[in-house]
């Protein structure tokens, strides 16, 4: 009798663990690095720029303009923030509208995923994408089809992480 309520306990252990997996977070931590070759597009375009930068493992280069007091959101963090995207030749393709927008991190480019664990809720950063952590090889276009963002093209985002869930 002792060992069928081992036994028992050990099932229900395994199955309550299961089901935390299941409920949790279905993202994991990127491990993708930019090749060498947009690396150095990066590099010449900050340059040229006359902008001084970091450079996160990954390749993703950045300006932190105030690291922020709250928390560091992580891949499973839902963030709120102010955004304006554009290319290096400053043309906007997409930005918030005053509102914070929330995204889960996850969910989002490398890019981001990389640059916005470098500051905390409250913080504001400058990131500098090579397009592989960005939208890579493809064109992204808008709902009828015009080119948003060529392909391989570096991404420049200001964001303003104004909270971590």
């Amino acid at each position: 009798m002792r060992k069928i309520s081992v036994y028992a306990f050990i099932v229900s252990l395994v199955f309550v663990s299961c089901l935390k997996k299941e409920t949790g977070c279905p993202y994991n931590e990127l491990s993708i690095k930019a090749p060498g070759n947009e690396v150095q597009q990066v590099e010449t375009y900050l340059a040229a720029k006359n902008i001084t930068a970091q450079k996160d493992s990954s390749g993703v280069y950045y300006v932190i303009e105030n690291t922020g007091t709250g928390k560091t959101p992580d891949v499973c963090s839902v963030v709120s923030v102010h955004y304006t995207g554009s290319l290096t030749n400053d043309q906007v393709f997409d930005k918030s509208d005053g509102t914070p927008v929330s995204f889960r991190l996850g969910e989002l480019i490398a890019g981001w995923q990389k640059g916005l664990k470098h500051i905390k809720a409250g913080g504001k950063i400058k990131l500098f994408i090579p397009p592989s952590l960005g939208y890579g090889d493809k064109d992204a276009k808008d709902a009828n089809g015009n080119v948003i963002i060529p392909a391989n093209s570096i991404l420049v985002f200001s964001l303003e992480l104004t909270g971590v869930q």
